[in-house]
């Protein structure tokens, strides 16, 4: 019994500070502290509230007209604005596509760093994967820098090739492949986990 003495002084300490309320609870005595909720700001309702006639906004203006709220981006107020002043040229090629650039310079020194294994035919996805390209969006397409002093006999299949480096890669007893794959093709190539 002693050891529960003393969280029974405790708890009757605790208690002993609370006092009843002066008025009885009910719904009806229910109220927010004071401060905690605002009016509601009413214009327009005559000239003894500060706010009537024009409500605040003025005479007259762009920002005193109802229902009027932020202009949109690049608006000059009815001036002719920036982007139909300057002149325009050139168009976007809807059917446009965007090649990985991989020159035979860079290839190479990855091919005899060890990165890629050129024992084997050397894909798009080969070159991703070992960060010899960072990304594939339409397809790789092999450059010829460094073409005069490639040597290895590589096997490779790209999307696009120039001659230079066609010629660089069959002269040192190599071959190219071109591959054009469609988008969907050319994801399952890159992702082959994602359609099994």
């Amino acid at each position: 019994m002693l050891r529960f003495a003393r969280f029974l002084t405790s708890r009757s300490y605790s208690t002993s500070a609370v006092q009843a309320p002066k008025q009885p609870i009910h719904l009806g005595a229910l109220a927010d502290n004071a401060g905690a909720v605002s009016q509601r700001k009413r214009v327009g309702r005559g000239p003894g509230s500060g706010l009537g006639k024009t409500a605040g906004r003025g005479h007259k203006g762009q920002k005193a007209r109802s229902g009027n709220g932020k202009p949109t981006p690049g608006f000059e107020g009815g001036q002719t604005p920036l982007y139909k002043r300057v002149p325009k040229r050139g168009f976007y090629n809807l059917h446009g596509k965007n090649f990985q650039e991989v020159n035979l310079d860079r290839l190479q020194h990855w091919v005899q760093s060890g990165r890629i294994d050129a024992s084997k035919t050397i894909t798009m996805k080969d070159l991703l994967d070992t960060r010899c390209i960072h990304k594939i969006e339409d397809g790789v397409k092999l450059l010829g820098v460094g073409a005069e002093s490639f040597s290895l006999p590589i096997t490779i299949e790209v999307s696009k090739a120039s001659q230079p480096a066609i010629a660089a890669i069959e002269k040192a007893g190599g071959k190219v492949t071109l591959r054009d794959y469609k988008a969907p093709e050319l994801r399952a190539h890159v992702h082959p986990e994602k359609y099994m």
